[in-house]
């Protein structure tokens, strides 16, 4: 629930005038009181029903009535004017409920205390599902003025304290908000209603947006940044310093004009915070230097593979890495949901985009941003483009991603961050559709290539040794089959599926795979696999390294226990 405190100036009628009419920015409809100062100030009703005008007659009187008797000691622009509004997603209150925030709003603003006679005079008006409006006059019986300094954030204290009460979405505040709210600014009221009149099912902020982000994912330069604006059809202006440096830039959607029939042109930061010009800069300059070290490698990684095994770590950085560095990967992460809908099979696309969306406001992205730590996921997702990927490679991507939004939603509702709840949630809905729609293929297509029998019984016991809480579900899963043909693969390019299994199932515990462990560990074990496999003479230090110490991966945090034996000095190999 959010407050609008205003200070309308000294003209009670007009400010009641608006909220009985029909109005202007939304339609009115059902005006009444809910509350008031006694519970018997008149009730003027809608303007158009009977009555009205001298309903209003005496409840203006009624209101500056103590004004009136102040004269020339009534405080200038004595009308204080406070709306609530609750959130979109919550439930809708009842009059009575409504009466009571207002009651409480009073009281903690200093406008009328509970139990004082000598309050000020107040109302709180009802014309919508979502919000009320409280009108007092600043005048209490004794003639003086309320002490009602710093009302905005005592309001917001106490609506704290009222959303936990009833149940409510809670709004983070202070400090809390500056680190919290999301980086896309929201669109104001009435770029909402100019949307309604246009016909567009979005804003033109949030088009712009959409369009600025996704350039952002693909470009590699500056140059090629505007460029894309451009190819996008946009019109994009920019301002440089006396020096000729560049300074900033704003674009614009077309078609859309003010009243003199000129374009209304948005910076990159009115869209949001991370997309001003310093914000991009830093960006771009880390995805140069990863392009530059990839140059001077010889084998190319598949970025489908790199990028998903970047993003299955995501979670763990929320959990337990420094803020700036957790909020670079998730800021790293929104490129990667804003890339897919550009490389994604025409029907995914609508569901990739809307989850882009979704996730913008589920990312706490205004805290400070290390983005050196980024810079293999960043460089992944601007290898995209040159290698286009086949439906494995989509849903391993998709499957990593849906365990980084579940870890956004918890790591909220830990902190009561119910909005950004609410957008992970909603994030989660659009992903797991189009994962749903994209796995089937490639796991039919790898099921196909079933080892024989007895291949299947040797790879069904690697895993019940490498995963034996998961393994009975994972044997009977549809996706077994396929997993096991994918180890056969590994094991074919020279890899060993009991050390890949272990490997596998050591990077992150499945408990934490929102889909299903085969699916999760075929996709996981595809990407190890594509890797060199070790040499004979490296898999020989391995056996004797792992018959020394060996404690299976997951051992340790499904007994909740840790080995007692003595850690083995660390052995370096020369080559003669």
């Amino acid at each position: 629930m959010i407050a609008n405190i205003v200070k309308p100036g000294s003209y009670t009628r007009g400010v009641l005038r608006y909220l009985f009419g029909p109005g202007t920015a939304t339609v009115h409809t059902d005006q009444h009181i809910v509350a008031s100062w006694d519970g018997f100030a008149p009730d003027p009703g809608p303007e158009d029903s009977p009555g009205h005008t001298e309903r209003m007659d005496q409840l203006v009187k009624a209101l500056d009535l103590r004004v009136k008797q102040a004269g020339d000691h009534a405080p200038d622009g004595h009308v204080w004017h406070c709306s609530l509004r609750a959130a979109p997603e919550d439930r809708i209150l009842t009059d009575a409920e409504w009466a009571q925030v207002a009651r409480r709003i009073v009281h903690a603003t200093g406008i009328a205390l509970d139990g004082d006679p000598d309050g000020c005079r107040w109302i709180a008006v009802r014309h919508a599902d979502d919000h009320i409006h409280i009108v007092a006059t600043k005048v209490r019986g004794d003639l003086r003025p309320p002490r009602n300094w710093n009302d905005y954030h005592r309001a917001m204290t106490e609506l704290t304290c009222i959303e936990e009460e009833l149940g409510l979405t809670r709004i983070p505040r202070g400090r809390q908000a500056a680190a919290e709210t999301p980086a896309a600014k929201r669109s104001t009221r009435a770029e909402q209603e100019k949307a309604k009149r246009t016909g567009r099912t979005t804003t033109v902020r949030e088009e712009l947006r959409h369009i600025v982000r996704t350039a952002l994912t693909r470009a590699e330069d500056l140059d090629e940044f505007f460029n894309l604006l451009a190819d996008a059809g946009l019109q994009v202006e920019s301002r440089t310093l006396p020096s000729g440096d560049l300074q900033g830039y704003k674009v614009a959607l077309p078609g859309d004009t003010n009243a003199n029939g000129e374009p209304v042109f948005y910076s990159g930061s009115s869209l949001a915070t991370d997309l001003s010009l310093p914000k991009i800069r830093q960006r771009l300059a880390t995805a140069e230097v990863t392009a530059m070290e990839a140059s001077t490698t010889g084998r190319r990684p598949n970025p489908w593979h790199q990028a998903a095994t970047c993003t299955e770590r995501i979670p763990h950085h929320i959990d337990h890495s420094p803020a700036a560095i957790a909020q670079a990967h998730l800021a790293a992460f929104g490129e990667v949901l804003y890339a897919l809908p550009l490389y994604a099979p025409a029907r995914l696309k609508a569901e990739l985009r809307r989850a882009a969306v979704a996730f913008e406001h589920a990312a706490h992205t205004r805290a400070r941003v290390d983005h050196q730590h980024t810079r293999a996921l960043r460089g992944a997702i601007k290898a995209m483009r040159h290698q286009p990927t086949d439906g494995s490679g989509l849903a391993m991507l998709l499957d990593a991603a849906i365990l980084v939004v579940t870890a956004v939603q918890r790591r909220g509702a830990l902190h009561h961050h119910d909005r950004q709840v609410a957008a992970a949630r909603q994030a989660l809905v659009h992903l797991q559709a189009a994962y749903n729609q994209t796995f089937p293929e490639p796991l039919a297509a790898l099921a196909r290539l079933k080892p024989p029998a007895n291949t299947v019984r040797r790879y069904a016991q690697h895993v019940r040794d490498a995963v034996p809480v998961h393994a009975e579900q994972i044997l009977v899963e549809s996706a077994w089959e396929a997993l096991a043909a994918t180890l056969a693969a590994a094991e074919a390019a020279g890899h060993d599926p009991a050390e890949l299994l272990h490997h596998a199932a050591g990077q992150r515990l499945l408990d934490d795979a929102t889909t299903s462990p085969a699916r999760t560990l075929t996709w996981r074990i595809q990407r190890l696999g594509d890797r060199h496999a070790p040499s004979s003479q490296a898999r020989a230090a391995r056996a004797r390294s792992s018959r020394i110490t060996h404690v299976p991966p997951n051992a340790r945090a499904i007994a909740g226990t840790t080995p007692t034996s003595t850690a083995v000095p660390s052995r370096t190999h020369r080559s003669r």
